[in-house]
């Protein structure tokens, strides 16, 4: 039988499994679209073009979240949402580029910072879709 206590502590860890697996799912789509991007010869320079490097990594990791949300049988609405929080940091971060306020390597360490608190915060907003309550 399980105990009262245990049920909050299974949610919790189920939401943080969640967390880290779409961490994970990320980082497998910036890894393997990557690598067919490059296989085709389709470099995007982070010094050069911060703004399209930085909307293409952040297109790559949504499609591996993306694949694993549905999988995880998320529904299109929250796993959009989701996707959106990949591209959500440079909306204050381009404009301090585009003014010579930060360089291309300043963006992308911001934005990769803010990404993670941002997903959780996301994630907190619909506790129960991501503690396995609503799926």
């Amino acid at each position: 039988m399980t105990s009262i206590s245990s049920k909050p502590r299974r949610r919790w860890g189920r939401f943080a499994l969640h967390y880290v697996e779409m961490i994970l799912a990320m980082f497998a789509g910036m890894l393997v679209l990557g690598l067919a991007r490059s296989a085709v010869g389709l470099d995007v320079s982070h010094e050069h073009q911060p703004e399209v490097a930085y909307l293409v990594m952040a297109a790559e990791m949504s499609v591996g979240m993306a694949a694993w949300m549905r999988v995880r049988g998320h529904r299109w609405p929250v796993t959009l949402e989701m996707c959106a929080v990949m591209f959500a940091p440079v909306l204050p971060l381009f404009p301090l580029l585009w003014l010579g306020l930060i360089d291309g390597g300043a963006l992308m360490m911001v934005a990769h910072v803010a990404m993670f608190p941002l997903m959780l915060g996301a994630m907190l907003l619909r506790l129960d879709e991501y503690a396995g309550c609503a799926h």
